[in-house]
């Protein structure tokens, strides 16, 4: 951007809009640009009126005039550079707006080129006058180099424990925000933990839903931290793979024309682990997680489904790096299916964001009904890979129930009695045996007991009809699908 603003000062454009709300790094690149061209400035402010930027420029006063006093100067020489950190209302016509035009038309006159700093709309008259560039969001490596430099000033003062990795991590989270919003993070978490704290920095995430308005379609989901996921073996190894790309720096993955990881869509029988996925990513890579309800966006009146779509996927970016999870997706795309006009057009808007957006948005896509499932959304490039969850294996089955008894009843089973448990639940789900185990904690409760009946707790087990006695046909669907379509997230075979 400042090789493009030298640019147009050179090519002695009339009229050059920066559009951004970070005045302090543009003055920055002023005196950037000063000290390695010998360009001078008049750079005006609300606060310190004109300031001379550059050796051949002189400070003045401006008697709170600004436009008056330029006007004159424009007109006395030749070859000036104004520069307007504040300016008044002018996305519309009005006195301050068409005094500001006499002043480019003067500037076109003498060669001389003004500078109009904003984040505001510009009056087309005005626009269409001169050059227009964009002052991006600090990319990831200016992010990075802003966090060591805090942590060089302050690392004398507060116990730093964030390595390489972590200053990495915590420049990917704060994507999205300013250089004074960095800075005042950064100051807040030092000081509200005396120092920057290896266990505290996936917490940097969270402040980001305090600066942008919420949207009724995506739910932020709050994670225990406790909890531990058993096998998904596959799974496991590939997040633990693409996390290393997902929090590259933009520029490497650029120079081997690289993006980041889209997400999975997780096709599975009811109850065997979709929904926990979501959770196991956002927990393993220590990032915020959100639902997207996508059918909550539809609504009776003419585009309001369309706005509320783009609403929520402007939320979903300003959140990213996230997870973004989608459960039963499937649903959504019965709607479009079934010849609704706006169903389609909101469908296509989200496929196409999909596809093409580059934010770090990880996307954790559920579905049930495999029969609902077009090819155009599982195919490479929306989604980084397809996974599949069967019923559990009986490894994966003794894990669970371990889990389960260990976190609900407060036991340690004996060999024989893993052994029988395991057996009972052949075609077992896992929600299955997470029912059948807490409704033994349940009524231990009611008893006031504080130890574990065990032939109860066989008993209970035994009670349950499984997902695969219900629904067999869909459990054999599903799991047929899955041999073929998809990748297994468990590393064991069988059942």
């Amino acid at each position: 951007m400042k090789k493009e603003l030298v640019n147009y000062i050179y090519a002695r454009c009339p009229l050059v809009i920066v559009h951004t709300n970070e005045r302090e790094r543009i003055e920055r690149m002023l005196h950037e640009i000063a000290e390695d061209t010998q360009i001078a400035f008049f750079y005006y402010t609300d606060a310190k009126q004109v300031k001379a930027i550059g050796s051949r420029a002189e400070n003045a006063d401006t008697d709170d005039d600004p436009l008056g006093y330029f006007l004159k100067q424009l007109k006395r020489q030749r070859n000036l550079n104004i520069v307007l950190g504040d300016v008044r209302r002018i996305s519309d016509d009005n006195a301050y707006s068409r005094e500001l035009m006499n002043i480019l038309y003067i500037a076109k006159e003498n060669n001389g080129t003004v500078i109009l700093i904003t984040s505001d709309q510009v009056w087309n008259r005005i626009s269409s006058f001169g050059m227009i560039t964009v002052l991006d969001l600090p990319d990831t490596n200016e992010r990075s180099e802003q966090i060591r430099k805090f942590i060089k000033k302050y690392g004398g003062r507060f116990q730093i424990e964030w390595t390489d990795e972590d200053i990495l991590y915590a420049a990917a989270v704060l994507r999205g925000f300013t250089e004074i919003q960095i800075e005042n993070i950064l100051s807040a978490e030092i000081i509200g933990n005396k120092g920057l704290r290896r266990e505290k920095v996936f917490k940097i995430a969270d402040q980001k839903q305090k600066l942008y308005p919420k949207t009724g379609s995506v739910q932020y989901i709050s994670l225990d931290k406790k909890y531990c996921v058993y096998g998904m073996d596959n799974l496991k190894k590939w997040l633990s793979e693409k996390k290393k790309i997902f929090f590259m720096s933009e520029d490497i993955l650029q120079v081997y024309d690289l993006s980041a990881p889209k997400g999975i869509l997780l096709v599975g029988v009811p109850g065997c682990g979709k929904s926990l996925t979501a959770k196991l990513v956002a927990q393993e890579w220590e990032l915020p997680l959100f639902r997207f309800d996508i059918g909550s966006v539809f609504d009776k009146w003419v585009g309001e489904s369309e706005k509320k779509m783009r609403e929520a996927l402007q939320f979903i970016e300003n959140m990213s790096p996230c997870v973004l999870w989608i459960d039963e997706i499937e649903k959504v795309l019965a709607s479009a299916d079934s010849g609704n006009e706006t169903g389609k057009r909101v469908l296509g808007e989200f496929l196409f964001w999909a596809q093409e957006s580059l934010s770090k948005v990880f996307m954790v896509a559920t579905a049930n009904n495999v029969n609902a499932l077009p090819y155009e959304l599982y195919r490479k490039g929306r989604f980084s890979e397809v996974f599949f969850t069967g019923l559990p294996a009986e490894k994966e089955r003794r894990l669970s129930l371990l889990q389960y008894m260990g976190r609900s009843l407060k036991m340690e089973a004996d060999d024989s009695l893993l052994d029988e448990l395991v057996r009972i639940t052949e075609g077992y789900s896992y929600s299955d045996i997470e029912t059948a185990v807490k409704e033994v904690a349940q009524q231990m409760i009611i008893r006031g007991e504080d130890k574990v009946n065990q032939e109860e707790l066989v008993r209970s087990i035994q009670s349950i009809i499984p997902i695969s006695q219900i629904n067999p046909e869909l459990v054999r669907e599903i799991e047929d699908w899955g041999k073929g379509r998809a990748i297994n997230v468990s590393g064991y075979a069988g059942r």
